[in-house]
């Protein structure tokens, strides 16, 4: 498992931000690799929540089993896979700010499962993951600022 850490102010409320994070469902309006994602259990979000995502990768459309493993509303919220290939842990802590909101993202994440010569990036995950991610949190800048 490889580890990064991103921070990124967002100009919205906390509880906007956190609840935007959440709700899973929305995580393919901006997180680039993520096709779909669909909530697989009843009830309020909370710890336990699941869900299955449809990624691409760079060996094709793959299918995570995806679980909240910690939920703090407004503040924390974290999602595991519990199945499929790249296995990871993405923890979102949202904070107050002056500007509206700060989101960090502890994420954890493996090239365990990539197939083909994408296998051969597994060693560079860490680092191919933490710009991809980058570039996602500002999209989700966006999406909530607008």
């Amino acid at each position: 498992m490889s580890d990064f850490i991103i921070d990124i102010d967002v100009d919205a409320p906390q509880q906007t931000v956190f609840k935007y994070l959440a709700d899973a469902t929305r995580t393919p309006e901006w997180y680039e690799a993520v096709r779909s994602a669909v909530r697989t259990s009843e009830g309020a979000t909370r710890e336990g929540t699941s869900f299955t995502f449809t990624r691409v990768l760079p060996q094709g459309e793959v299918t995570n089993e995806v679980e909240i493993s910690e939920f703090r509303d407004p503040d924390l919220v974290t999602f595991a896979s519990r199945s499929g290939p790249t296995p990871f842990v993405y923890r979102y802590r949202v904070e107050a700010a002056p500007a509206g909101s700060r989101v960090t993202l502890e994420g954890s994440i493996s090239g365990e499962g990539l197939a083909g010569s994408a296998a051969l990036l597994a060693p560079f995950a860490d680092k191919l993951f933490a710009r991809g991610m980058t570039k996602n949190l500002e999209t989700l800048k966006m999406r909530l600022e607008s």
